[in-house]
């Protein structure tokens, strides 16, 4: 019996809650995995998973042992860690979700420098605006730009992201140039559709104060990139973050809305599990990125 490949293949049910889930992660057959359970359980003398027909829940000797897994196998994560540091390599597979809008634009480039500098490293690249579950789906690192709820996640600030009202000039001359916020109520919309409330926008006024403005969404999308092509094909007004909308209005394709007024800033971070020991890969990687984003075009200070 391996009994590190069955610690690991026990970790890997655990974390994805079924047999079947960690068997399609690790590329194995579920009978191979159904397998090293039963060894693992076997020679432990001990059940560590309550079964039923629709899902597998560790048992208290389970979780404990779960534990010391997650332990015995860091450190041998760590060992290789240290043997390949102490040769100069950087290597091994590093998977990463970020959002597609963002990835395309930026993170794309950056990896691609990533990759001339470590050649070794091995990505595997999610572009996708809806959150994974890093620990579940396996994901070294995520990219969030969003207000971080409490968790037991690990993250680092890379910059503050700016939002701005845009629309087309042929779109303003149609439908007029909105002149205060109470304006925006008699104007097309154009929303992305994951925000939280797609029937309000929340403006800073001039003056410091909030205000939460009703809205006329007549057309919902996933996707910024999109949404700043149909406000260059001027089907109306978008709130969208500058580095999807600032090439555009310099190149004079769109003009900002109510400049005197702004979107509270949100924050980009790399988002990632916590463990007692880092992989130098996802801390390079990390280090990387903040450096990179700090001197990147249209960022100010970390501000884009």
């Amino acid at each position: 019996m391996d009994k590190f490949t069955n610690m690991e293949t026990f970790v890997r049910v655990v974390d994805a809650g079924s047999i079947s889930g960690a068997a399609e992660r690790m590329n194995l057959a579920k009978s191979a995995v159904s397998r090293r359970l039963k060894e693992l359980e076997n020679h432990l003398n001990a059940q560590l998973f309550h079964r039923t027909t629709r899902s597998m829940r560790p048992t208290e000797t389970g979780l404990a042992f779960y534990e010391h897994c997650l332990r015995i196998l860091e450190d041998v994560r760590e060992a290789e860690e240290v043997t390949s540091e102490a040769h100069c390599v950087l290597k091994g597979p590093l998977k990463v979700a970020m959002p597609s809008t963002f990835g395309v634009l930026h993170m794309g480039a950056a990896i691609n420098d990533f990759l001339k500098l470590h050649p070794n490293v091995e990505f595997e690249l999610d572009f996708n605006d809806r959150q994974v579950s890093l620990i579940e789906d396996g994901y070294d690192l995520a990219i969030r730009i969003a207000e971080l709820p409490d968790s037991t996640l690990l993250a680092r600030k890379l910059a503050t992201v700016k939002h701005v009202l845009c629309a087309s000039q042929d779109y303003l001359k149609q439908h007029g140039t909105p002149t205060n916020v109470s304006d925006l109520s008699d104007h097309h919309c154009l929303v992305y559709s994951l925000s939280k409330d797609v029937g309000h926008w929340n403006i800073e006024m001039p003056d410091g104060k909030s205000q939460k403005v009703k809205i006329n969404p007549v057309l919902k999308s996933s996707s910024g990139e999109y949404l700043i092509t149909a406000v260059e094909n001027g089907l109306g007004i978008a709130h969208l973050p500058t580095f999807i909308a600032q090439e555009k209005i310099n190149n004079g394709s769109v003009v900002t809305v109510l400049p005197g007024c702004a979107f509270r800033n949100i924050n980009a971070y790399a988002v990632y599990p916590q463990t007692r020991h880092l992989s130098r890969r996802v801390r390079t990687f990390i280090d990387f990125l903040a450096e990179r984003f700090d001197g990147i075009p249209y960022w100010d200070k970390g501000e884009y």
